[in-house]
């Protein structure tokens, strides 16, 4: 099976690299195109756009930043939908507007091209070692088609329902990310002005029903005030938003989410935009006196 894949950014890159592991042959294609030399030596063919990754490929997967990003992809000048085969599939692993997605979906089933959305949850170490989670839209007997590709990028691989069914379940699972990071933030604060024994503390929270991905692997960041890069706070703003307008389409109310989408813009403004989302801390440390 011949795999084309566009976007080799922290988490594109390696799920590339985990396809080629499993011995599939991909050609890679990337807006910058030295991104590409890493998958080459690795030995991925290069592509010089979209439509030329996607010509002879079977199954053409996107993971770029954002909605307009993927339709400048598949739908602009040398896009995929100019360079695809009928009866191949396109699969969106980007984080972006459900509406948006059918509207692709359905211009690339005009040229008998199939879509699917699958979004992905699990930061830069799920795509590292091909652990991630994978939320997906479509057509129940194309998922079918691709999961075995797909089981090379993941762990839980997941058909929700039809087109845009994936982009909707990874709003949710980026409004669930907004209040399990806001709410170990919070605890570690008011920890810190306890003066507590905080190894203590995350040892006994951890083994109630407090525990969590993000308070396992993502506390530590907000106790030592350094948010190396897992998963851009730029880029879950970016998710967040998606979720609102979601929200507003369907008249769902979702405080929180609103609530940190707003601080994460203020980190954004002040050029933190590109640390790890954990670092909403940062605004509740200063907030406390911790930063001083």
């Amino acid at each position: 099976m011949q795999i084309a894949f566009i976007g080799m950014g922290t988490m594109g890159a390696p799920m590339a690299a985990n396809l080629l592991n499993a011995g599939y042959s991909v050609t890679v294609h990337n807006r910058n195109r030295e991104r590409e030399i890493a998958l080459s030596e690795a030995g991925a063919m290069r592509a010089a756009t979209p439509a030329k990754a996607a010509a002879a490929a079977d199954v053409i997967i996107v993971c770029v930043s954002d909605t307009p990003d993927v339709e400048a992809v598949i739908l602009g000048e040398n896009g995929v939908l100019q360079g695809a085969r009928a009866g191949a599939v396109v699969v969106d692993m980007s984080t972006i507007s459900p509406a948006a997605t059918r509207a692709m979906a359905a211009a690339l089933a005009e040229k008998d091209i199939d879509m699917l959305d699958a979004p992905v949850s699990g930061g830069s170490e799920g795509a590292q070692q091909g652990t991630l989670s994978i939320m997906v839209g479509g057509e129940a007997a194309v998922f079918e088609r691709v999961k075995p590709v797909l089981g090379a990028m993941g762990k839980t691989i997941t058909h929700i329902g039809p087109s845009g069914a994936g982009q909707t379940t990874k709003a949710i699972n980026q409004i669930i990310i907004a209040g399990t990071y806001m709410g170990v933030a919070e605890g570690m604060v008011l920890g810190l002005k306890a003066n507590l024994d905080m190894e203590k503390v995350l040892q006994a929270v951890s083994g109630g029903a407090a525990a969590s991905w993000g308070l396992s692997n993502r506390a530590g960041n907000m106790l030592n005030n350094s948010y190396p890069l897992g998963f851009r706070v730029k880029l879950h703003a970016k998710d967040l938003r998606i979720a609102l307008d979601t929200a507003r389409n369907s008249g769902a109310v979702l405080p929180v989410a609103a609530l940190v989408e707003q601080l994460e813009a203020g980190l954004i403004s002040r050029g933190f935009g590109d640390e790890d989302v954990s670092a909403m801390a940062r605004v509740l440390r200063e907030a406390s006196g911790l930063n001083e």
